[in-house]
């Protein structure tokens, strides 16, 4: 006879089911066509490892795996270290303005990667800031850094990759235990020495995953490269050069492949040195908090100052000429460039369309992640089911926007499918331009970020929830409604955010799917700047960049009103 939980479990099962289907969809099955394309030749026929052996046979081809190798570890070697240095002095030390100096560390987060290459132009470009010396003002200040090329790829990876390395690195130091310094402050270490033999091991895997992290998101970004790479050959704009400029898909599915390669070895690396670091924490570990030191406070608030200074007076470089006349020509203040209607690129309409985007993305996106991670969380049974959706659900983490884009092109703008000369009816061929298809690229791009908040959320629930909701013999969504999602809100919410922001954004997954009717805002920029109109794209970069200041404000403003009043229980 059935229990009480049988039909319970059966629907949870079957929910699984459709996360796991969604997911072969949006991930497996493009993926899939777009292995199909490398092994294929012009005709579609089976061309073998051809088009593999004409990109490494290829020095242009070749060389732009090298150059993406090269600038990726010298971003990375260039990142790490001065993020640490934020991370050690607003955990480590005293020091005041801590969650000011946080807020503006993650500012490059918020805007197109274009606009960090867009406003080093204004910086040191041929008629930059620093490069004119202030516009002559200031000549002994003059300096020409040659930005086009490396050195302006690898600039301004630097700045977008900042966020992300302190904000694990951040995670990192906050794990630290009060007993091992007390033991090595009782054993007569000084402080070096129980920086290097403390805080350093302490923070080992937090260092390597900050630079795995980093490395992955330079080496696929395509923002940057496209506006201050000039001639410099990369990865990721030789895919958009051979499927735009040149209509090759075949041999811009083979260098999406090669793209992965990296990407997927940087992922697996780094999912082993989280799991190490997890089993690293101990249970009677005790909050470390630091003690007051007028040097040390003072440098780290120096340090902190400078690094922020930094970042703003980037931004506040595109923001400037944003709303200037002609730069540098004639500074006088204006409007102007965020009048659209004089620029291509889709105007005002672009950005409309990525708000609805971005919420589209942030309302489907929270409930197939959150939903797919409780199912996978909380269903008792079928664990071979619950271990793959769980690893189809971390896959996303590791491709390249770029390489989805490519697959979503392959599998969704065709009527038939032609695997090596069979051809059959392809039934998704109605989603390729809409809306709707752009919503479900984005919510795969990002899916493993929101799986992993979410699983996080939902594992430091009790089982003894589900247990007793069973018990009376209520239904699992009734429990989820009224206990799991009150409980959950605050995660829920960063999730929601994060889609917004990352769906407004994005440019590298939705560039080979946008249509004049789905123009988005971080096309426009490209576009624009590619037409020669840098204004009016550094424009368009700051009205993403206002816009998900403010959206990712009231998130997280809602989110601390939720905890203090829906989770008021635990402070009992």
């Amino acid at each position: 006879m059935a229990g009480p939980g049988s039909g319970s479990e059966a629907l949870r099962k079957a929910l699984l089911w459709g996360s796991v289907a969604f997911l072969g969809i949006g991930l497996a099955l493009p993926l899939a066509e777009l292995a199909v394309k490398s092994l294929s030749d012009a005709d579609g026929g089976y061309a073998g490892f051809a088009n593999f052996a004409a990109f490494f046979g290829s020095p242009s081809l070749s060389r732009a795996l090298w150059n993406s190798i090269y600038v990726s570890v010298a971003a990375t070697a260039i990142t790490v270290p001065p993020a640490f240095a934020f991370a050690y002095a607003v955990t480590r030390t005293a020091m005041p303005l801590k969650p000011v100096f946080r807020q503006l560390a993650m500012l490059p987060l918020y805007a197109p990667s274009m606009l960090a290459g867009i406003s080093l132009l204004y910086l040191f470009g041929k008629k930059g800031l620093i490069t004119t010396g202030f516009f002559d003002r200031l000549p002994f200040l003059s300096a020409d850094i040659g930005l086009y090329g490396s050195t302006g790829i690898i600039l301004a990876e630097a700045i977008l990759a900042f966020p992300p390395a302190a904000m694990i690195l951040l995670a990192a130091l906050d794990d630290g235990d009060a007993r091992l310094y007390e033991a090595a402050e009782s054993l007569g270490a000084g402080g070096p020495e129980i920086f290097w033999t403390v805080t350093i091991p302490g923070a080992r895997h937090g260092l390597v995953s900050a630079a795995f992290v980093s490395f992955t998101m330079v080496f696929t970004d395509f923002g940057a490269p496209k506006v201050v790479g000039g001639n410099y050959p990369v990865l990721a704009t030789d895919i958009y050069k051979h499927v735009v400029g040149q209509q090759n898909f075949n041999m811009g599915a083979t260098v999406s492949l090669v793209m992965i390669a990296p990407t997927l070895l940087a992922f697996l690396a780094d999912s082993w040195v989280r799991r190490r670091h997890n089993a690293a924490i101990g249970s009677r570990a005790a909050p470390l908090r630091p003690a007051k030191s007028k040097r040390r406070d003072a440098a780290g608030f120096v340090f902190c100052a400078l690094a922020a200074g930094a970042i703003l007076a980037v931004f506040a470089s595109a923001g400037l000429a944003s709303v200037v006349k002609s730069w540098p020509y004639n500074l006088r203040p204006g409007l102007w460039h965020y009048d659209f209607s004089h620029y291509g690129g889709g105007g005002y309409a672009s950005f409309w369309n990525s708000l609805r985007l971005a919420a589209y993305s942030a309302v489907f996106g929270t409930a197939l992640t959150f939903g797919s991670a409780y199912l996978i969380e909380k269903t008792r049974d079928s664990r071979t089911l619950r271990r793959f959706a769980s690893l189809l659900s971390l896959v996303p983490l590791a491709l390249p926007g770029l390489v989805i884009g490519l697959a979503y092109i392959f599998l969704f703008n065709s009527p038939s499918l032609r695997l090596f000369g069979l051809e059959i009816p392809n039934p998704l061929f109605g989603l390729y331009g809409t809306m709707a298809l752009l919503v479900i690229c984005n919510i795969v791009h990002f899916y493993t970020v929101g799986f992993l908040t979410a699983s996080t959320a939902l594992r430091q629930l009790d089982l003894e929830f589900e247990a007793a909701a069973e018990s009376l013999a209520i239904p699992f969504y009734t429990a989820f409604l009224r206990v799991t999602l009150p409980i959950c809100l605050p995660a829920v919410l960063d999730i929601a955010g994060f889609y917004f922001v990352s769906s407004m954004t994005t440019v590298s997954a939705v560039i080979f799917l946008y249509t004049p009717d789905t123009a988005l805002a971080s096309v426009a920029v490209v576009n624009m700047d590619d037409a020669g109109d840098t204004a009016a794209a550094a424009a368009m970069g700051m009205l993403i960049a206002i816009t998900n200041i403010a959206v990712k404000s009231a998130f997280d403003f809602a989110a601390r009103k939720t905890t203090a009043h829906g989770q008021a229980w635990r402070k009992r």
